[in-house]
């Protein structure tokens, strides 16, 4: 079966993984879904994640997730961009989440970072999802 939208599969994956309390998930492999990984290593709301293979040989990403006090550091992971609707911004326009208090991340032409990380280097894009 076709997956439309790998990047918002993987989101939901962390999500319910983390409702139940689990300590890793699995998920496909690609290179999108690993730079939105590193971008969450980089603001702490991950472990971090391992590539490997699944039973049939097919490349898939093995993420830690982080819990503080028995609850999920994420509170909140919501997908923005999506295949029927891309959203693109310019700089100026970058969404701040809770104050600043959450993560957006964004595709540039630069690569794939945070919202503050695309303010310093003065780039937009597509707004890919929110962290909280």
């Amino acid at each position: 079966m076709a997956m439309n939208d790998p990047l918002g599969d993987m989101l939901t994956r962390i999500r319910n993984a983390q409702m139940r309390g689990q300590g890793t998930v699995r998920s496909p492999a690609s290179k999108l879904r690993a730079w939105v990984l590193d971008v969450l290593i980089e603001e702490g709301y991950i472990r971090g994640y391992e590539t490997g293979a699944d039973a049939n040989g097919h490349p898939e990403l093995v993420i830690g997730l982080k819990y503080f006090d028995g609850a999920p550091v994420i509170r909140e992971l919501r997908r923005i961009s999506r295949p029927g609707r891309r959203v693109y911004m310019g700089v100026k326009g970058l969404p701040q989440v809770r104050n600043g208090l959450g993560v957006s991340i964004v595709s540039t032409p630069k690569g794939v970072m945070s919202d503050a990380a695309a303010r310093s280097a003065n780039v937009g894009g597509e707004v890919l999802c929110t962290v909280f």
